[in-house]
């Protein structure tokens, strides 16, 4: 069983950054592809990027591209997401995924999600 846990959300002005946290327990994280999620009040869970095993191949939605940058540090059992240039649109609960398969960018894909940790952009 693979238990995640993200850290770092918070209030931030529009334009500011932050960066997000998911420390990874119970599995090698150089065993799982990665995710990042989010959803906001009233509206889908949408991907917002993903990354392979070995961190070599990363995908972004078009909504955050250029703007957010994920990485993992297998050694540390930890996962990032660099979030840069923030928008008012960008308020959600981010939550992070992991994946026996293919890093793939809808929920289908993961097996393992964490409690999720609230990002909000004001303006």
């Amino acid at each position: 069983q693979v238990q995640l846990v993200e850290s770092g959300g918070g209030l931030v002005q529009a334009g500011g950054s932050l960066t997000l946290s998911c420390a990874a327990s119970g599995r090698t994280l150089s065993s799982l592809a990665m995710g990042w999620f989010r959803q906001a009040p009233g509206k889908d869970r949408e991907s917002v990027a993903g990354i392979t095993r070995s961190g070599g191949s990363t995908y972004y939605a078009d909504s955050v591209k250029g703007r957010f940058t994920i990485s993992r540090d297998n050694a540390k059992n930890t996962v990032y997401l660099q979030m840069n240039s923030l928008k008012l649109e960008d308020t959600a609960v981010y939550r992070c995924a992991a994946s026996e398969g293919y890093y793939g960018n809808t929920v289908y894909s993961y097996d393992y999600w964490g409690q999720g940790t609230q990002v909000t952009v004001s303006s």
